[in-house]
């Protein structure tokens, strides 16, 4: 099973990686964290883009630790961080997404977009979500 983890460090990246390895225990699956980031046009960029990289590395860590084959990725956006995702979960065959949601009010949604949501209408595959 194929189970592509949408990453960044945040306050429930510890509970959408428990429930990652969970399902990667319980179905024999390899997980891809992945990470969409923007384009880098300065120096505050570039240091988001390493703080990125870092967060990926270390939950890579976290998994492998566990015996469970993990693989970590940053994807450049192309329109979006959800079409981002979508697209990676379709190149890597995933068999499931596990994405994280936060509460937001509908205005907030309407003004930021989500995630989240485009992820949960565009996948080709069930997607779990997970929120503290």
């Amino acid at each position: 099973m194929n189970i592509v983890v949408a990453y960044r460090e945040s306050n429930l990246s510890k509970t959408i990686l428990e429930k990652a390895i969970e399902h990667a225990n319980k179905f024999n699956g390899k997980i891809f964290l992945v990470t969409s980031v923007k384009e880098v046009s300065d120096e505050q960029d570039l240091q988001n883009v390493e703080k990125a990289r870092k967060a990926l590395d270390e939950a890579r860590k976290i998994v492998e630790s566990k015996g469970i084959p993990c693989e970590s990725h940053l994807v450049f956006p192309g329109i979006s961080p959800g079409e981002d995702i979508v697209e990676f979960a379709k190149e890597k065959q995933a068999d499931e997404i596990i994405v994280g949601v936060e509460n937001k009010s509908k205005v907030g949604k309407f003004l930021l977009g989500s995630t989240a949501q485009h992820v949960i209408l565009n996948a080709h595959c069930p997607v779990i979500t997970v929120k503290n």
